[in-house]
């Protein structure tokens, strides 16, 4: 009876369910006024597809009036969609170029947001439809007839009929690994402090499993989950976020000789969590995240105070004191500071995105965005940009999209195939990121498509050309044609789309179960076309294109981290003047970043082996975030304050060469994820460099008193967040060895 409940739940709750049963209402009911009440077959054509396209290829998240905008805009670029290929569909010479542009352009657009992703299959199907069935400028209001529609009952249907929930699919793991990680630090503090506390194991393994389905959650779509609303780019930052202070206290667990101001920090940081948890569930006035972050920031003041005077820069040298002592009179505190600025992250991106989902909507008409966002159009715009270069995966599916778009185009028009729609998207429907995964999916639409076939003609064979039940039988079909695919498998949805449009097309002009053939003939051609495209451009896929991805983003990463210590030496030795922060290079690095995380979703939707193990991969892509964060937390360490005064010379020279050494260490981990050198074995610790860099601060960051200045804590601090890259170092070595192992010689 259990099993039975959550089958009827799971089947209720499926989006897949919802999507057809709206389309199963609308679509028909649209065709029939289309071609019974109007009595023109492009309006009822053009309405049917157009309900399949708003309604069951796509279902915008969030909320309602999020979700309502959406469509609009979808039925708005639909239209224009609609018309250009209308007047471009009698001259082939036009429409084969044109509709390799605008194949393009949709494909590509998906970069830049989930939504417009999501959407790319139902613009597709629209222009499609319309350069196949050639007409020209007297065809075009029939058919934006049937488009509009098609627009104002689906709207009414997402509006009215079964709406969606608006859930978040990353809000409850981010909320869960919020709260899990401040019982963590909580724990930590306690440990330390030498208090009785709860089963640490327990919450040390509840910490790493929240973490670990927050990123679960997060890769299992095949596109980044952010569309361009300010609210959805503030949170999905929330995951690097997140995953970084997971490391962080996975890396650096104890707090062994802990100050009771860096226990302090801890349960300060471990508060700001919890109201940032509390207000990613129920948003609502930000006063407790405040005072949370007020309280942190106090306790890191006195932290940093108390650290100036512990620091024994006074001692002689000759005291026997080892570097190593000397350093790691900082390491608690340095940890407590490590794990605060993510968590300041986190609580600055939930403030942002609460804040920008109270604006009105006079404001989101104007663009203003919360402090430290940028606009839609500017976030737009580089997102985009971090894809227009030779080795993206998206550039690279875009293209091959287009090109067979293209190509099916020509050979539809030229072999003079009746139904030249179903070659063009049979040729969309297999094409994938491999020519591997295309041959798979080509079987899979013959076979889907055969099946289809059988079932059809059985059907029409039964009630031959009587109208009347094609139309009752109708819906049942829309029905399925939306279920299986989702609930069964992409062949069983081939068979249901078969029988769709066996019927749909019989009900236009009856043609009994002949129309299977052609139907089967039309998906053959294309699924040939896809094949073929599939071999001649980049046929190997995200594989490659992934080594590609890891080498530059961890160039790129570490080049930032470069960047920044430099920034750090010239605060260190600027005479009172603050040095420009290496923009540029941030820039870079998250843009390879993003790159990178595009690339890896596509590699674990290919079909086929994983030459390296999935975990070993992992490991590889998550390194990139915390090289990348180290680097934004040193620009913070030495933008909060004003930069030292007098010469620090020394000090500067020594931060510049451990930050060259550690990005020469990744440069030749890059190298050889390529195979362009072998994996470098994890540095050693250079105690030699932690000894001049003791003695520089002891003879150049010393105040009066014989005690350490805020200057002398930085660099230290700084010196900090090289170590954690070259511990990180580590943790990369064993999946480098898996990778080159792997390369393709």
């Amino acid at each position: 009876m259990t099993d039975v409940r959550a089958l009827v739940t799971r089947f209720w709750t499926d989006g897949a369910v919802r999507r057809a049963a709206r389309a199963a209402v609308v679509m028909p009911a649209v065709f029939a006024i289309g071609m019974e009440v109007v009595g023109d077959v492009q309006v009822g054509t053009f309405a049917a597809i157009g309900a399949l396209c708003q309604l069951l290829l796509v279902e915008f998240g969030g909320p309602m009036r999020e979700r309502i905008e959406a469509e609009v805009a979808l039925v708005l670029a639909g239209a224009a969609l609609i018309t250009v290929g209308t007047l471009i569909s009698p001259h082939i010479a036009l429409a084969a170029p044109v509709i390799a542009l605008v194949s393009f352009a949709i494909l590509f657009s998906g970069v830049v947001s989930s939504v417009l992703a999501s959407a790319s299959l139902s613009l597709l199907l629209a222009v499609i439809l319309s350069v196949s069935l050639p007409a020209g400028l007297p065809a075009v209001p029939p058919r934006l007839a049937g488009w509009g529609l098609a627009a104002v009952v689906s709207l009414l249907a997402v509006r009215f009929l079964w709406p969606a929930p608006a859930r978040d699919p990353l809000q409850t793991p981010m909320v869960e690994a919020c709260r899990a990680l401040a019982a963590r630090l909580r724990a930590d503090a306690a440990r330390a402090r030498g208090e009785p506390g709860p089963d640490y194991a327990g919450v040390v393994a509840r910490a790493d499993e929240a973490g670990a389905a927050l990123h679960r959650a997060f890769l299992a779509s095949p596109n980044r989950p952010t569309g361009l609303t300010t609210s959805a780019r503030a949170r999905v930052r929330l995951v690097d976020e997140l995953a970084w202070i997971r490391q962080i206290l996975a890396h650096r667990p104890t707090m062994t000789g802990a100050t009771p101001a860096a226990c302090g920090v801890k349960d300060a940081a471990a508060g700001v969590l919890d109201e940032s948890a509390a207000l990613l569930d129920r948003p609502g006035p930000t006063s407790a995240l405040h005072a949370a972050g007020r309280d942190l920031e106090e306790a890191l003041v006195g932290m940093a105070r108390e650290a100036t005077v512990s620091l024994p820069v006074g001692r002689a040298g000759g005291s026997g004191e080892s570097p190593d002592e000397f350093v790691s009179a900082l390491e608690p505190s340095f940890r407590a500071q490590e794990v605060s600025y993510a968590i300041r992250l986190v609580a600055q991106n939930v403030e942002l995105s609460v804040a920008a989902e109270r604006r009105t909507w006079w404001q989101r008409a104007l663009g203003q965005q919360p402090g430290g966002l940028v606009g839609p159009l500017t976030a737009a715009r580089e997102r985009a940009a971090a894809h227009l270069e030779p080795h993206s995966t998206w550039l690279h599916n875009s293209l091959r999209g287009a090109v067979g778009v293209s190509v099916a185009v020509v050979v539809a028009r030229y072999t003079g195939v009746q139904h030249s729609f179903w070659v063009i998207f049979g040729a969309l429907a297999v094409l994938r990121s491999n020519a591997l995964s295309t041959g798979q999916n080509a079987v899979r639409a013959i076979l889907g498509t055969v099946a289809g076939f059988v079932i059809g003609a059985a059907i029409l064979i039964g009630i031959g050309t009587k109208t009347a039940v094609l139309w009752v039988i109708l819906p049942v079909a829309v029905l399925m044609a939306g279920i299986a695919p989702a609930l069964i498998s992409f062949a069983a949805g081939q068979a249901a789309f078969t029988v769709t449009l066996l019927i749909l097309f019989n009900i236009i002009q009856p043609a009994g179960w002949q129309l299977g053939l052609i139907r089967i003939e039309d998906v053959a051609i294309g699924v040939g076309i896809s094949i073929l495209v599939g071999l001649l451009l980049w046929p190997r896929g995200a594989r490659k294109a992934l080594r590609r991805a890891l080498a530059d983003a961890y160039e790129d990463s570490a080049r930032y981290l470069h960047a920044a210590v430099a920034y750090a030496a010239l605060c260190c030795d600027a005479g009172g003047t603050r040095p420009p922060p290496p923009a540029e290079e941030a820039s870079r690095a998250a843009a390879s970043s993003r790159r990178l995380d595009d690339t890896f979703r596509t590699y674990l939707t290919e079909r086929g082996a994983k030459p390296v193990p999935l975990p070993e991969i992992t490991s590889l892509v998550n390194g990139v975030t915390g090289l990348r964060l180290a680097a934004d937390a040193v620009l913070d360490l030495w933008r909060r304050d004003n930069p030292a005064e007098g010469d620090r010379a020394r000090a500067r020279e020594l931060l510049l060469g451990g930050s060259r050494t550690v990005e020469d260490w990744y440069a030749g981990l890059a190298a050889s994820i390529v195979g362009e050198g072998p994996a470098p074995a994890p540095s050693p610790p250079d105690l030699a460099a932690d000894g001049r860099l003791v003695d520089a601060v002891r003879r150049d960051l010393r105040s009066d008193d014989g005690t350490a200045t805020a200057a002398a804590v930085r660099v230290i601090w700084t010196a900090d967040h090289l170590d954690a890259a070259r511990r990180l170092e580590a943790t990369l070595a064993a999946p480098a060895l898996a990778a080159e192992a792997t390369v393709p010689r």
